[in-house]
């Protein structure tokens, strides 16, 4: 025990050494912070990724919320540490507010990181559009289009193009996709990513060697392949956790909202009572305005402010499935157009795996939702058309379900209202609830959800939204070749079949995974792993 504290000390102090010896707590940047060219936006952006700067240590965050009183409250309090929780927090801080933010779990742990890992364009609204002569469906286009494009360009380390190949067994189904992804390229203009293409069957078996050429009794006749982006949908989400952090705003995993606090006489929400669930201790902290973005869990939050409140949320049960990697190549997917319900399926490559989902049917909010046999057998039978290897339920090696919160308005007269966009609204005064929605289009919901609270609050922010023109830490200065410094640079500690931990070679597939998981604060990682272990060797020879 004496000999794991003492290593335990020791890392601290590698931690310490490869983040330039010093912890710096942060302070939201106020409007006279100023840096490169005298502007606000330089300003955050040199703050989030100063290479020396950390964040905070844990009990540093919570006391920042601690110290929030009736006297001296914060200007948000953000409940929920999902992708738009997060998103919501960075927005607010980068526009000078002082923010905290509380998650009851740790960040991304609920349905952030339970997505099909895609950044999607939009492309079956584009359908819904053209068919339905529907411009409210084309904004949708247009809109998702421009933040998939900055969700690329903000988190370059995390997310990128991936080709998605759509199998045509008629001639009809060829044309028709086609022209519909042509149609997709035109609309997204300069926000496209790469072209649409067909390639005939011969091409696309050798793209994709487990595609089937036979299916249903048909012969496949081509496949029309499409680009939209992918993601690591928890890694984005944690990023998004600390730079709000570096940017100065407070965020404490681990940490419930157990009750809201009102002033007795407007009735007006202005702060939480939270348990640290690490400790069991409770606190206060106070805010000029809440932000409940928690995400299928904002109806029991809604309650505590008042519990006649009507529900707003339409759970659905999104499940996924991990298949080996032989089921698809590496970098390229691919989509089930039409499944027995309507859906569109996808199989994807994913760290070296092969993903596939999702389902939608309706279900109970729980803690944990576990995906059921029946949901899995339906993604294995509607991927099994479309391949010629065998699909087998032995092959599935984990599974998961995610609660998609699917709004309704809560001032609507019926439940046709029931969305797939996200909802802002205040129902009761100081507390603004955020959800719906989908994981590309979190930074514009923050952005919504900030501008309503800001009216709520009758706050004053330095500046207005700039969470576009921000990359998440890491982000800045990544280069795709960046893992070729870890690679040269940095050793890989191996143990033995003696258990003695030796220097080895950073191999490349471990220094892409440490490049895209990390960006630029890879070395770091490298580093202090570096000497930590060799820290470990030490002990393990001197003891």
């Amino acid at each position: 025990m004496t000999r794991l504290r003492r290593l335990g000390a020791a890392v601290g102090a590698a931690m310490a050494t490869a983040y330039g010896g010093a912890i710096l707590v942060s302070t939201p940047v106020s409007a006279s912070d100023h840096s490169v060219g005298g502007s606000h936006l330089a300003a955050v952006r040199e703050k989030i990724h100063d290479p020396f700067a950390v964040v905070p240590a844990r009990e540093v965050q919570r006391s920042a919320l601690t110290g929030a009183s009736a006297a001296n409250p914060l200007d948000m309090l953000v409940i929920g540490g999902g992708a738009t929780g997060s998103g919501v927090a960075l927005d607010a801080v980068t526009r000078g507010l002082r923010v905290g933010l509380v998650e009851r779990e740790d960040f991304s742990s609920g349905t952030s990181s339970r997505s099909t890992k895609l950044i999607h364009g939009g492309v079956r609204y584009l359908e819904k559009a053209v068919f339905k002569l529907d411009y409210g469906q084309l904004k949708l286009v247009f809109h998702a289009l421009e933040e998939r494009k900055q969700l690329i360009d903000n988190a370059p380390h995390l997310c990128h193009a991936l080709p998605c190949m759509t199998p045509c067994f008629d001639w009809f189904e060829v044309v028709y996709y086609w022209m519909g992804l042509k149609m997709y390229d035109l609309v997204a203009g300069a926000r496209l990513l790469h072209l649409s293409r067909y390639y005939s069957a011969k091409e696309s078996v050798e793209l994709f060697p487990t595609l089937a050429k036979e299916g249903k009794g048909r012969s496949l006749r081509g496949t029309v392949v499409y680009y939209d982006g992918q993601m690591n949908d928890s890694r984005l989400n944690v990023g998004l956790a600390c730079t709000a952090a570096l940017a100065g705003a407070a965020v404490l995993n681990h940490a419930e909202v157990v009750s809201l606090l009102k002033d007795e006489a407007s009735e007006r929400i202005i702060g939480a009572r939270i348990r640290d669930n690490l400790t069991g201790k409770e606190f206060d902290t106070y805010a000029k305005v809440i932000v409940n973005a928690a995400g299928p869990f904002c109806d029991s939050v809604r309650k505590m402010a008042d519990k006649s409140a009507r529900d707003m949320i339409s759970p659905s049960s999104g499940v996924h499935i991990i298949l080996p990697d032989y089921y698809s190549p590496e970098g390229m997917g691919l989509i089930v157009p039409k499944t027995k319900d309507g859906r569109v399926v996808f199989m994807l490559p994913w760290l070296g795996r092969t993903v596939a989902g999702t389902t939608d049917s309706n279900t109970s909010i729980t803690f944990l939702p576990e995906p059921h046999e029946d949901e899995i057998q339906f993604i294995l039978d509607a991927i099994s058309d479309y391949l010629n290897v065998k699909v087998r339920r032995t092959d599935v090696l984990s599974a998961w379900s995610g609660i998609r919160p699917l709004a309704m308005d809560p001032t609507a007269k019926n439940t046709e209202s029931i969305s797939r966009d996200h909802v802002v609204f205040e129902d009761h005064p100081g507390l603004v609830t955020i959800t719906g929605g989908k994981w590309t289009t979190y930074r514009s919901m923050a952005e919504d959800a900030v501008n309503s609270a800001i009216k709520s609050g009758k706050l004053t922010p330095a500046n207005g939204c700039i969470t576009n023109n921000i990359r998440i830490v890491g982000g800045e200065g990544w280069d795709p070749v960046s893992f070729t410094i870890l690679s040269q640079q940095y050793m890989r500690m191996k143990v033995t079949y003696r258990g003695k931990v030796v220097p080895g070679v950073m191999d490349t597939a471990s220094a892409k995974h440490l490049s895209h998981a990390y960006g630029t604060l890879a070395e770091r990682v490298a580093a202090i792993a570096q000497h930590a272990t060799g820290l470990l060797n030490h002990e393990m020879v001197s003891g």
